[in-house]
């Protein structure tokens, strides 16, 4: 079961996710200490392994840093549900294997500390806080493929 970390607000930006100051590396170790730091800076302490992120409209904007999807990955992070990603950063999701769930009015229906399970492949999330069930539109098979695979070049070297 995972807890939600819910972010009621628009435009939660990749250095919000990892501050630039941090991108001199690309240990993920490191990287993780810092996840979410400028947004939250008890967020490292407080996530548990599975837990999701909970996000308004165009999460992840800013630059096309990778960083910020290591940084999420390497907290454990299960999942990102939000209204509504910046492009690349979904792409980047995908590229290295993070699954990003597009949820209108996300941060509508999930609520901090609410515990929920996802079920992927159907697209529904099960709120068992609040005893709901909640429909997304899953990832296309290919994109499933990629992540399953952990990430593109994974799954470049699969198909060799």
């Amino acid at each position: 079961m995972a807890k939600a970390h819910v972010y009621k607000r628009d435009n939660i930006n990749t250095d919000e996710i990892i501050p630039a100051r941090y991108l001199n590396t690309d240990d993920t170790a490191e990287l993780v200490k810092h996840c979410m730091e400028d947004l939250d800076a008890e967020f490292v302490k407080k996530c548990r392994p599975g837990d999701v992120i909970v996000g308004g409209d165009d999460f992840g904007c800013g630059s096309s840093r990778e960083h910020a999807v290591w940084a999420i990955q390497g907290a454990k992070v299960g999942a990102v549900i939000a209204h509504s990603f910046a492009r690349i950063f979904y792409r980047n999701c995908i590229n290295c294997g993070f699954y990003p769930i597009e949820l209108d009015g996300a941060t509508e229906k999930i609520s901090s500390g609410d515990e929920v399970e996802i079920d992927y492949k159907k697209g529904v999330i099960n709120n068992k806080t609040q005893k709901k069930e909640i429909k997304f539109k899953p990832l296309p098979d290919f994109a499933i493929e990629i992540v399953n695979d952990g990430g593109l070049l994974d799954h470049i070297k699969n198909k060799k």
